[in-house]
């Protein structure tokens, strides 16, 4: 009854994969204090919560910021 849709709502955003902490730490060739104070100061992506304490990267974020790294 005349709801409208927000722009952008209907949008599903592609997560291909999602990968944990050792496997991050082995494409960047960072160690996990650093990666997470990167985090802290926005300089590295952050991940996303799986529940409890659990967490995971997504792929293509991970994989574009190390493309952003090498221009």
């Amino acid at each position: 009854m005349g709801e409208g849709v927000a722009k952008g709502a209907t949008e599903t955003r592609r997560v291909t994969r999602l990968i944990r902490l050792p496997e991050v730490q082995h494409r960047v060739g960072l160690g996990r204090s650093t990666i997470y104070r990167w985090m802290a100061e926005g300089k590295f992506p952050k991940p996303v919560q799986l529940g409890g304490y659990s967490v995971a990267w997504a792929e293509d974020e991970i994989e574009g910021w190390i493309a952003n790294r090498l221009n």
